[in-house]
C-alpha cells in the first residue's frame, strides 16, 4: 500500500515513526525535544518547532499519510480568526482544582457528571480549564471562539489551517463535554464552563480523514496519546493495560461506555470505535522510589533485595497511599506499614512489601474495572519499572492473569501511524469490508477493519503455580486495607 507516518507530540518531545503501511515495519524514526517550558502553559508554536526538527533530513520522504497523537487534556483557545487567545493550557493544572469542584457542584454532583459525559471533572480536563479561564481571565475567556486539543491543532496546522476543524472520538472523550454513551457534544456544559458557546471540531470516525496537505499527504483523524498507545500495542477486548509512572493508571477495552457515579472510572472512547474505561491511582513507582531511598539503593537494588525475600514479605503489608489515593478515594491519607515483627524488619522484606503493596494497589484498580463487567484475560505492563525482576515475578500472581511486558517502543506514534494506514486504505479502497459485513449505522458503509499489524515484541509471564500464592498475598493485603479503611471499596461499588 505504501508508507505512512505517525507522530506523537508528548509533553516533552516529538517522536515520529515511518512505517510500511501493510506490515507495520518501522522504516525510519525521528525525535526532537520540545523547548524547555516550565509550568502548565505552553506556546503551541513550540510543538511545531519540535515537529519540524524531528521530521528533518528527509524523514517523511515518500510518506503518503500521517497520523497525529499528542499529550492528553490540553486546551488550545482560539479567537474568531483561529489565532491563539493565550498560551495553551496542558497537563494536570493544579490551579484548576477549585474550578473542578465548582463545576461538579454547578451540575448537581459527581453522579450527574458521570451520567452526562462518563467522567467527573478533574483539574486535567479541558472543560475544567475553561471554567478556570472564565473565573480568572474573563477578558481572555470572552475572546475564545473555538477550542482544540493539541493533536487536533497540530493536524490543522499540517493541513494549512483549513475551514474544517476535526477531532476523533478518543480526543473528544477527553474534553469533559462529549458524551461517550451518546457520542455527542454537550454544548450546555461548554456554556456552563465558559459562559458562552464556542466552535467545536467535527468528530470523525476512527478510519476517517481530516484532509490532505497542500502536498497531497492524507492526514487521518488523530487521537489522544493514551488511545494511540493502545492502538499501537494492539490491545483489544480482554486486555488491560497497567501503566507504571510515579502515579498509576489501569485501562481496559470495553464494548460499551461505563457511567460510574463515584467518578472512580473515567469513560473514554478508544481509537477503534470501542470504549476505554480508565482507573487512576495516585501511587505507583513513587512507592518503589521512596522505599529505595529509605534503604539507600535504587530501583534495581530494591528489586534485587525484594527477590531475596519471599511472597508475603514475611507478613509485612505496605498500604501504598504515600500521596493520598484516588482508588480508593482517600485523598488525605498516608501510607502505612503493617505486620512488623522483629524477625521481619529486614531490608529485603521491606523491599518486597513495597513491590507487593504497589502491585496490590493497582490490582485494586483492576478489580474496579472487573466489577463493572470489563473482561481481563491478560495485563500489559508498561513503564520502566515493568522491567524489574521483582515486579515481573510478583505481578502475574497478584493480578491473577498472564502479564505481558512489551519491549520499549514509541507505541503512541506507532498507533498514529497505524491509524494513518487505516485511513489511507479506506480512502483509496485498498482496505475492504469483510465478506458479509453489515451496513453501518443508518445504512452507512460497512465497517472496515484496521490493517493487522503484528503485535509488539514482548516478554510473557504466566501465574502458573504461583497463582495460589499470589491470591494469598492479595488476601493478606485486602484484609489489612479493609481493617485500616473499612468501607473504602464499598463506596466504589
Amino acid at each position: 500500500m505504501g508508507i505512512v507516518a505517525g507522530l506523537d507530540s508528548s509533553s516533552e518531545s516529538t517522536r515520529i515513526v515511518v512505517c510500511d503501511a501493510d506490515t507495520g515495519a518501522v522504516i525510519r524514526q525521528g525525535y526532537a525535544p520540545h523547548p524547555v517550558e516550565k509550568g502548565p502553559e505552553v506556546d503551541p508554536q513550540a510543538w511545531l518547532v519540535s515537529l519540524g526538527e524531528a521530521a528533518g533530513n528527509g524523514l517523511l520522504e515518500g510518506v503518503q499519510a500521517i497520523g497525529v497523537s499528542a499529550q492528553p487534556h490540553g486546551l488550545v483557545p482560539l479567537d474568531v480568526e483561529g489565532n491563539l487567545v493565550r498560551p495553551a493550557l496542558v497537563g494536570n493544572d493544579k490551579r484548576a482544582q477549585s474550578a473542578a469542584a465548582d463545576l461538579i457542584d454547578s451540575l448537581g454532583g459527581r453522579s450527574a457528571w458521570a451520567q452526562a459525559v462518563g467522567a467527573v471533572p478533574q483539574a486535567t480536563h479541558p472543560v475544567t480549564k475553561m471554567r478556570w479561564l472564565a473565573r480568572t481571565e474573563p477578558a481572555h475567556a470572552a475572546r475564545i471562539a473555538e477550542i482544540m486539543q493539541p493533536q487536533d491543532w497540530l493536524a490543522w496546522q499540517l493541513l494549512g489551517r483549513p475551514a474544517r476543524r476535526t477531532t476523533d472520538r478518543g480526543g473528544a472523550s477527553a474534553t469533559g463535554f462529549w458524551s461517550t454513551a451518546t457520542a455527542t457534544y454537550r454544548p450546555d456544559l461548554v456554556e456552563l464552563a465558559l459562559g458562552h458557546q464556542v466552535r467545536l471540531p467535527e468528530v470523525l470516525s476512527p478510519s476517517g480523514t481530516a484532509g490532505f496537505t497542500p502536498e497531497g499527504l492524507l492526514i487521518s483523524a488523530g487521537t489522544g496519546e493514551t488511545m494511540a498507545a493502545a492502538f499501537g500495542l494492539g490491545v483489544g477486548e480482554g486486555d488491560a493495560v497497567v501503566s507504571l509512572g510515579a502515579s498509576g493508571s489501569v485501562f481496559g477495552i470495553h464494548h460499551e461506555a461505563l457511567a460510574d457515579p463515584t467518578g472512580t472510572i473515567t469513560s473514554f472512547a478508544d481509537a477503534t470505535g470501542r470504549h476505554l474505561p480508565v482507573v487512576h491511582t495516585s501511587n505507583a513507582v513513587r512507592v518503589l522510589r521512596g522505599a529505595a531511598e529509605l534503604l539507600g539503593t535504587d530501583l534495581e537494588g530494591l528489586s534485587e533485595l525484594a527477590l531475596k525475600s519471599s511472597p508475603g514479605a514475611y507478613g509485612m503489608v505496605l498500604l501504598p497511599y504515600l500521596e493520598g489515593e484516588r482508588t480508593p478515594h482517600l485523598p488525605h491519607t498516608a501510607g502505612s506499614l503493617h505486620g512488623m515483627r522483629r524477625e521481619s524488619m529486614k531490608p529485603e522484606h521491606l523491599a518486597r512489601a513495597a513491590v507487593e503493596g504497589m502491585l496490590c494497589g493497582l490490582a485494586d484498580a483492576l478489580d474496579v474495572l472487573r466489577g463493572r463487567g470489563v473482561t481481563v484475560r491478560r495485563v500489559f505492563l508498561l513503564g520502566a519499572a515493568a522491567d524489574l525482576g521483582a515486579v515481573q515475578a510478583a505481578a502475574p500472581g497478584l493480578f491473577g492473569v498472564p502479564v505481558v511486558v512489551p519491549q520499549p517502543g514509541d507505541y503512541a506514534a506507532l498507533g498514529a501511524a497505524r491509524q494513518a494506514a487505516w485511513a489511507w486504505g479506506v480512502a483509496h479502497g485498498t482496505l475492504a469490508p469483510a465478506p458479509g459485513a453489515e451496513a453501518g449505522p443508518g445504512g452507512g458503509a460497512p465497517w472496515i477493519d484496521p490493517p493487522q499489524w503484528p503485535a509488539a515484541a514482548s516478554q510473557f509471564f504466566e501465574p502458573g503455580e504461583d497463582l495460589p500464592v499470589g491470591r494469598a498475598v492479595r488476601q493478606q493485603y485486602m484484609a489489612v486495607r479493609d481493617e485500616a479503611y473499612p468501607g473504602a471499596f464499598q463506596r466504589e461499588a
